[in-house]
């Protein structure tokens, strides 16, 4: 797949980060959520404690757990069962998954259900794609949850022209280009500038705006290839196509690039209908 059309603005994002007010903030517990990546002796207390604190967060953990995502045997009534149930990375990453959807507003017409079901698939295929080529899994987990979101900034300031590129990019990989043909930016620079204002790391920032095109930024970076690769399976399994068929179609060349194993990738690979199960429980 060619990198976006010429026709990108530089500044052309800028208008989405205008009025300062309007932008969505995270909660508290997402940012110490984020601080616990860096603890490297993370245990089940802290993380209970810390997202007890909320308490719509915890009915929406406590309800996930409970779904037919994991089928409990019996009835998960505290976090610290929740945390032995799913476990304790799973716990956190749909913590930070319900935060970050949470600090959106609803906008009318917009499939709220799907995008966010996209977004927690890339998240997941980021993951085991981190593995794969030797980049942090947690990382590659809060990048790709967090990559589209500012698609919903760009939603909220135009709705009609970010709907005309969704109906347009009917293939998988292709919504960016739509998006750069119709705004002149798409929702990668986009993204980035919000993380850096939500203050996730700068490795991160970076890299969601290198996932636009991943061959081209330099020094290479590994986490924004993972991140376009991701996405690419994401937009396959919203689409019902074979994840790896499709990645293999639309990036060969940065698929040859990483010299990714596909076949490990296939045997590590959950279905996309496994991996978005439970969504609706995150965002009520």
């Amino acid at each position: 797949m060619e990198s976006p059309p010429a026709m990108l603005t530089p500044d052309a994002s800028r208008k989405y980060f205008e009025n300062a007010t309007a932008l969505p903030t995270m909660p508290e517990v997402a940012h110490e959520l984020l601080t616990s990546f860096r603890n490297e002796n993370l245990d089940l207390g802290y993380l209970a404690n810390l997202i007890g604190r909320d308490q719509s967060l915890t009915v929406k953990l406590l309800r996930m757990a409970n779904s037919a995502r994991y089928s409990p045997r019996h009835t998960i009534k505290t976090l610290q069962d929740a945390a032995a149930t799913v476990g304790m990375t799973a716990m956190r990453d749909l913590a930070l998954a319900a935060c970050v959807s949470g600090a959106f507003p609803v906008a009318q017409g917009f499939d709220r259900l799907r995008f966010w079901r996209q977004c927690l698939a890339t998240a997941s295929y980021a993951r085991v794609l981190g593995q794969a080529c030797d980049v942090d899994q947690d990382t590659a987990n809060l990048a790709g949850l967090v990559m589209r979101t500012g698609e919903l900034l760009m939603l909220m300031a135009d709705p009609e022209t970010v709907a005309l590129a969704e109906s347009r990019a009917q293939l998988p990989d292709s919504l960016l280009y739509h998006e750069v043909a119709l705004l002149h930016c798409h929702h990668l620079d986009v993204t980035a500038e919000l993380a850096r204002r939500w203050h996730f790391p700068e490795e991160l920032s970076v890299a969601i705006a290198g996932a636009a095109d991943p061959l081209a930024v330099k020094p290479f970076s590994r986490l924004a290839a993972v991140l376009r690769m991701a996405s690419v399976m994401s937009d396959a399994g919203d689409r019902n196509l074979p994840a790896i068929t499709t990645l293999l179609e639309t990036q060969p060349e940065l698929v040859k690039h990483v010299q990714l194993d596909m076949d490990w990738l296939g045997q590590h690979l959950q279905p996309y209908a496994t991996l978005t199960a439970g969504v609706d429980q995150l965002l009520h």
